[in-house]
């Protein structure tokens, strides 16, 4: 699948990159304002070195719908944007040729611990398309990066902690909250532990993981991303960690308290 967004792709890269420019010259605020409005977060954008091929993460308006959609499920759960993503499942030369997209904050979580970690999930946009493709499970990921900082693997100073959601509820319009707590798996990518991707643990599991006597793992990034599976097209918003909703919104990312 070589060809796969035509002129629109285009107009989505320089609409990505006039999205990133307007981002980057919001000043750094506290989480909220006194009186609970949104504030905005300079730091979120596409990490580059976790980027392969050509996707689009892109801070857009909507989706809206699907057509015939109504109700608060047919509007992005806060403000009027969200978080586009789209990936291929066969568009690069390398082994495997799909591509791979994490848009994230490598500031604001650096050095957090993960144990600290109590509250992530988010909200997606999901299509009946994106099943066709890659089945029920074809979803986006939470990713941290992390220090997992164990005894047993005293040199290992690095791994991504993975959440694999289960399907989404509904397609075709705005998912609820998904409770990345509660649902779905997690795993590490470096077999640092017995949590891995052929090993699926839960979210109390995977933290349990990584505390044998060494200090305590710690973040180095936060992101949501996609890849390198199936090929996915929809929308992401409100995604949650500890207090603090991550809301997409064309014009930056807004930093709102959690209910």
């Amino acid at each position: 699948m070589n060809t796969r967004f035509g002129a629109g792709r285009g107009r989505a890269i320089v609409t990505a990159a006039a999205a990133a420019i307007v981002a980057s010259t919001l000043s750094w605020a506290a989480p909220a304002a006194a009186d609970g409005s949104p504030a905005r977060s300079e730091h979120w954008g596409v990490i580059t070195r976790n980027t392969i091929g050509s996707p689009v993460a892109e801070l857009r308006n909507g989706p809206f719908g699907s057509f015939g959609v109504t109700g608060a499920s047919a509007r992005p759960p806060y403000g009027r944007g969200s978080l586009g993503i789209e990936v291929a499942d066969n568009s690069t030369s390398l082994s495997p040729p799909s591509e791979k997209v994490d848009f994230g904050n490598e500031v604001d979580f650096f050095g957090d611990r993960v144990r600290n970690v109590e509250e992530v999930g988010f909200h997606v946009f999901q299509t009946d398309e994106n099943i066709d493709y890659g089945g029920e499970e074809n979803m986006p990921n939470i990713r941290f990066e992390i220090d997992p900082n164990l005894s047993s693997h005293p040199s290992d100073n690095y791994s991504t902690l993975v959440w694999v959601p289960d399907a989404a509820p509904v397609t075709g319009r705005w998912s609820p909250f998904i409770d990345a707590t509660s649902t779905g798996y997690w795993f590490l990518t470096g077999n640092e532990t017995t949590c891995t991707q052929a090993a699926e643990c839960t979210f109390d599991e995977v933290k349990a993981s990584l505390n044998d006597g060494g200090e305590d793992a710690t973040i180095l990034t936060a992101a949501v991303g996609k890849g390198r599976d199936y090929m996915w097209i929809g929308a992401v918003d409100g995604l949650r960690i500890n207090d603090r909703v991550y809301d997409f919104e064309e014009g930056g990312v807004r930093t709102r308290r959690a209910n």
